[in-house]
């Protein structure tokens, strides 16, 4: 038998075209599924940040908006009489915790022999610094330039100065000294021990055979 395609056309397996372009077509409409999908997501998701940054925004401007009635309803005359007090109060903690015998201690350690003390007076400032204000009696500036260095060198002193300085009748310099204290700074050499003396031994009588 004799085949032969005596069309002017060629012969295409249309067949397998189609089933091209059927994948295809599954393909284009599977992509465009999941894009819809995505888009539906990303929108719901916007959606929800938009909501939660107005819900921020909202609690935001009622904060602020508290904080200025806050700062208007507070009494300036009543929060500093509370300053006042909360100071004073702690005036008197230091002044309960501050230790006379240590404060007296250090000064004979570091007095000259020529500078008398006349008084002593503590106080704590704002910042919480112990101020120690002293009247002193010398006989020449060196022996107070003296103090003062002992003072500072025995670490528990700072910033030691000469406040007045006056000359009263009997010629001696009547001088003012203040500076920091701080007790808890490390002590001043300790002064030696007086050395006790043990009695003589009493001579024992001769032994008689």
């Amino acid at each position: 038998m004799l085949r032969t395609n005596l069309s002017t056309r060629p012969f295409y397996n249309e067949r397998r075209v189609q089933l091209v372009l059927g994948t295809v077509a599954l393909l284009i409409l599977a992509v465009t599924a999941f894009n819809i999908v995505e888009l539906r997501s990303l929108s719901v998701r916007y959606e929800q940040l938009v909501g939660h940054v107005g819900d921020a925004e909202r609690q935001a401007a009622k904060l602020r908006s508290d904080a200025v009635r806050a700062r208007q309803s507070v009494d300036r005359a009543q929060l500093e009489l509370v300053a006042a007090a909360a100071r004073e109060a702690n005036l008197l903690i230091d002044q309960r915790t501050f230790s006379w015998t240590d404060l007296l201690n250090r000064l004979e350690l570091t007095l000259p022999p020529d500078v008398r003390i006349q008084s002593i007076r503590p106080m704590a400032d704002k910042e919480g610094n112990l101020t120690v204000t002293m009247a002193v009696l010398a006989r020449r500036a060196e022996d107070v330039e003296q103090f003062i260095e002992q003072l500072e060198g025995s670490g528990a002193f700072r910033h030691v100065y000469s406040r007045t300085e006056t000359t009263n009748q009997q010629g001696l310099l009547d001088v003012v000294l203040e500076g920091w204290y701080m007790p808890a700074a490390p002590d001043a050499a300790p002064a030696p021990a007086p050395t006790v003396q043990a009695p003589a031994a009493t001579p024992r009588p001769a032994r008689k055979d």
